[in-house]
């Protein structure tokens, strides 16, 4: 069927009427009008087909620009974080692992997982349209809802705190004991080694000037135990009056100079000791969210973590990834580790069992979901089969093979 345009055609009744009001019905003009209606029939035919070709260009870029279509194969990123999404030796495990595959599986979907290596890279991925779909949990904030689309919650979960286990907490507290670790502490040490430093050398010099006097403080021109008996006074002179001096005049000298020295050890010895108990006093332990100002807290980069430590006045250490975080808390390198609870839980009862433990309650509690991109019309699929699995028990299933029951 050929389009002909109306323009067209009243050229052409136009030309033929004019033939005719001339009295001059001419048969080559009729055909020339006839030529030029055939020709206007083309043009008319050639502009809609463009407009057709135009219009399937369109649909097709913009089919291919949201790429998760029930028949296609979608490409989906992961970020490896215990117990939602586990990577043995490239098998991929994990509550958001099962739960997307239930949903893949009801939907008929074909997935290509692509794993990242942090959550840097999956969020540049996202912006970049080079995913369709993260299903590792990720927490809705209004900056990432204007920036994409999220699924229905697949729960809520709020920032837990990880602390070494030293066991401390199971000893009853003890004075006697208390004390014991401050007579140990690395601290003491170091200040009875100077102490002994600074008896030894008077000491010496005190018996060399001074063991061959009547009346002197080493009762013994003997080393031994003359040697003791000097080393005796100059502890003596340390910490508190002597009742002799030296018979030597030059011992004498460096006795009074001595004492004047142990008076400046002891006063300087005691305001370091007394610092050094209230740092440890204001630091102390952490067991609650409000002990982290001040501390060093690990946690991962990019995470709604960093932006709630820093307001906290935190000293926050950000690391790529999960294992880089817990390695860095039982080497001693942070106070604490701050991140998502259900994944401290996770290392708590495994990997760090015995080693690292929970304190405190949760905080800054947020929904956690799937992210889409923004406008895919993926998204209500998936919330459609997530209730689907929520009515029929398959949720509750994989909830507690992964996070035990709530019971």
């Amino acid at each position: 069927m050929t389009y002909q345009s109306p323009m067209n055609t009243t050229a052409t009744v136009a030309n033929i009427s004019q033939c005719s009001w001339d009295n001059d019905f001419d048969t080559e003009k009729v055909a020339r009008a006839g030529t030029f209606a055939s020709k206007g029939t083309c043009w008319a035919s050639c502009e809609l087909i463009s407009c057709a070709i135009a219009l399937a260009i369109v649909l097709l870029s913009n089919a291919s620009a949201h790429a998760q279509t029930p028949s296609g194969e979608l490409r989906v990123g992961i970020f490896p974080v215990a117990p939602f999404v586990i990577d043995e030796n490239g098998v991929l495990t994990g509550f958001s692992v099962d739960l997307w595959d239930a949903i893949a599986a009801r939907l008929k979907l074909k997935s290509d997982y692509q794993v990242m290596n942090d959550t840097s890279a999956l969020f540049d991925s996202m912006k970049s349209n080079k995913t369709d779909i993260v299903i590792s949990p990720v927490y809705i904030t209004s900056a990432r809802d204007a920036q994409f689309d999220f699924s229905y919650p697949i729960g809520d979960a709020g920032l837990g705190i990880l602390v070494r286990d030293t066991g401390e907490s199971e000893r009853p507290a003890n004075p006697l004991l208390d004390l014991v670790d401050l007579l140990l502490s690395p601290m003491i040490l170091v200040w009875l080694g100077i102490a002994a430093v600074l008896i030894l050398i008077p000491a010496h010099i005190l018996w060399l000037l001074d063991r061959r006097s009547e009346t002197g403080i080493t009762h013994s021109e003997r080393y031994l135990p003359g040697i003791f008996h000097a080393m005796i006074w100059a502890a003596t002179a340390l910490v508190s009056q002597v009742q002799e001096l030296p018979g030597h005049w030059l011992a004498r000298i460096l006795a009074l100079v001595w004492m004047f020295a142990g008076v400046v050890f002891v006063a300087f010895y005691t305001a370091q000791l007394s610092a050094t108990l209230t740092v440890q006093k204001i630091r102390g332990a952490i067991e609650s969210p409000a002990d982290l100002p001040g501390k060093k807290v690990a946690t991962i980069a990019n995470s709604t973590a960093v932006a709630y430590l820093r307001e906290h006045n935190v000293e926050v250490v950000e690391f790529a990834k999960t294992e880089q975080m817990f390695s860095s808390l039982l080497q001693k390198k942070v106070d604490a580790v701050v991140s998502g609870a259900p994944v401290l839980l996770y290392y708590a009862a495994h990997d760090g069992k015995g080693r690292a433990k929970m304190v405190g309650p949760q905080f800054n509690t947020a929904p956690l979901a799937m992210m889409f991109q923004l406008g895919s019309p993926l998204r209500k699929k998936v919330d459609n089969a997530m209730m689907s699995l929520r009515e029929n028990g398959t949720y509750q299933h994989l909830y507690e093979k992964w996070f035990g029951s709530s019971e």
